[in-house]
C-alpha cells in the first residue's frame, strides 16, 4: 500500500482523490459516516473554489456566491471585496458542509486506487525503528509507505507521536442554519459582526439559507453557550431584519477546541494535514480552503518523493509553512483586534476609508494576494 489517510474530511478525501488520479493505492479511513454536520464556517474562499476547479469537482460542490467580507462594529461598517487574481475565480461559495464533505468523500470513493471506508476508527499509528510504518484499525495493523493523519483538530494520530504543541487560547463556536422568508435579501457577502467578547459570521447557502456561526472565547463566556449565542444574535439589529419571517432550519451545533499547533506537521513515515497540523483560529474564515491547498500541495511532494528516501516530508512542510504564513499572520493580526476593541474600531475605519487596502487584506484571507505584495497598488 502506498498511503493510508486517516481522516475522510475536505482534506483527507481531496488527497486520495489526488493520489488516485495520479496511479497511488490509497486506503481512506473516516470514523463517521455521510452525510454529517459539522459545528463549522462554510464559507470557501476563492482559492478553495479554484482548488475544486481542478479537481472538476466545483460544478457537483456547488454553492452560493460570495464577492466578500463586510465587517460590522456598532455603526461602522467597511466592505471589502476579494481582488481579481490569475486562475482564481473572483467570488467564494457558501456551502452546507455536510454536502461538501460528502461530495468529496463519495469522488475519493469513486476514484480508481483508492478505497474509502466509512465507521472505521484509527486507533494509533504503528511505529518500527523510530518511523511510522501503518496504522492500527480496531486492533488490525495495516502498513503503507505514507501515513497522512487528517483526522482533524483533536487528532489522536497527533497525540500517539508525542506531537502536540501546548494550547495558547481556548475557543467556543456554535452554528445554526435558517431559511430566510420569501422576499428577504440573501446579500452575497459574508458578514462579520464584531461585539464586545464575541464575533458573530453570517454566510450566503443555496436555497435561501443562511450559516449564523458565534465564535468567542473561554474567558468571556459568562452563561452557556446556546443562550448567550441567542443574546448576541438578537443584539444585532441587521440579524434581527434578515430574520423577519425567517425559519430555523437546522439545531444549534457547537465545539470547544485549544488552538494549538504541532511542534511539527511531519515526521519520518507520515504527515499530518488539515487541523490535525494545528487548527489556525477560524475568525478569518479561510479553514477549508487552506486544507484544499495544502492536501494539493502534499499530493504533488508524494508524487515526486514517495519511493525515495524521507527527505521529501521536510521540504513539504517548509513549503506549507511559506503557504499557510500569511493566513497565520493576519488570523493573528485579526484575533488581537478582538481583544482591542476601540483600536479595532480606528482599523475598521481606516480600512473603510482604504478599499484597495481593505481588499487587499480579504484577498490575503482569500487565498488570492500575498500579506506584503505589490498587488495591493495596482488593481
Amino acid at each position: 500500500m502506498d498511503v493510508l489517510i486517516a481522516g475522510g474530511g475536505v482534506a483527507g478525501a481531496t488527497l486520495a482523490i489526488l493520489l488516485g488520479r495520479r496511479g497511488f493505492s490509497v486506503v481512506l479511513f473516516e470514523r463517521g459516516h455521510f452525510p454529517r454536520e459539522k459545528p463549522c464556517g462554510e464559507g470557501l474562499m476563492p482559492a478553495g473554489v479554484a482548488v475544486l476547479d481542478r479537481l472538476r469537482l466545483a460544478e457537483t460542490v456547488g454553492g452560493a456566491p460570495f464577492y466578500g467580507v463586510r465587517y460590522h462594529f456598532g455603526k461602522y461598517t467597511a466592505e471589502g471585496r476579494f481582488p481579481r487574481a490569475p486562475g482564481i475565480p473572483i467570488a467564494g461559495r457558501g456551502q452546507r458542509r455536510k454536502h461538501l464533505d460528502r461530495v468529496l468523500f463519495e469522488a475519493a470513493a469513486a476514484t480508481p486506487g483508492v478505497k474509502a471506508h466509512t465507521g472505521a476508527c484509527v486507533d494509533a499509528p504503528l511505529l518500527e525503528n523510530g518511523r511510522v510504518t501503518g496504522v492500527l484499525v480496531e486492533g488490525e495493523p495495516l502498513r503503507a509507505r505514507l501515513v497522512v493523519a487528517a483526522d482533524g483538530a483533536h487528532s489522536r494520530i497527533r497525540h500517539c507521536l508525542g506531537l502536540d504543541a501546548e494550547s495558547h487560547r481556548k475557543r467556543f463556536g456554535i452554528r445554526v442554519h435558517y431559511r430566510l422568508g420569501k422576499g428577504q435579501e440573501q446579500p452575497p457577502w459574508v458578514d462579520v459582526l464584531l461585539a464586545a467578547g464575541h464575533e458573530l459570521y453570517v454566510t450566503p447557502l443555496p436555497d435561501s439559507e443562511i450559516l449564523i456561526a458565534g465564535l468567542t472565547d473561554t474567558e468571556y463566556l459568562q452563561a452557556p453557550i446556546h443562550k448567550a449565542f441567542q443574546r448576541w444574535i438578537l443584539a444585532q439589529p441587521l440579524l434581527a431584519s434578515r430574520l423577519e419571517g425567517a425559519e430555523q432550519c437546522s439545531s444549534p451545533m457547537c465545539a470547544s477546541w485549544l488552538a494549538r499547533g504541532a511542534v511539527s506537521g511531519v515526521t519520518p513515515g507520515a504527515v499530518l494535514l488539515g487541523d490535525a497540523v494545528g487548527s489556525i483560529d477560524p475568525i478569518t474564515g479561510g479553514g477549508m480552503t487552506q486544507a484544499l491547498l495544502t492536501a494539493e500541495l502534499l499530493a504533488a511532494y508524494i508524487q515526486k518523493g514517495l519511493k525515495k528516501t524521507d527527505d521529501w516530508i521536510w521540504k513539504f512542510e517548509r513549503e506549507r509553512r511559506v503557504l499557510l504564513r500569511d493566513f497565520k499572520r493576519l488570523t493573528q493580526g485579526v484575533l488581537w483586534l478582538s481583544d482591542h476593541p476601540r483600536l479595532a474600531v480606528k482599523v475598521l475605519l481606516l480600512v473603510r476609508n482604504s478599499p484597495l487596502l481593505f481588499s487587499h487584506l480579504v484577498g490575503v484571507a482569500g487565498g488570492t494576494r500575498k500579506l506584503f505584495s505589490s498587488g495591493i497598488l495596482h488593481q
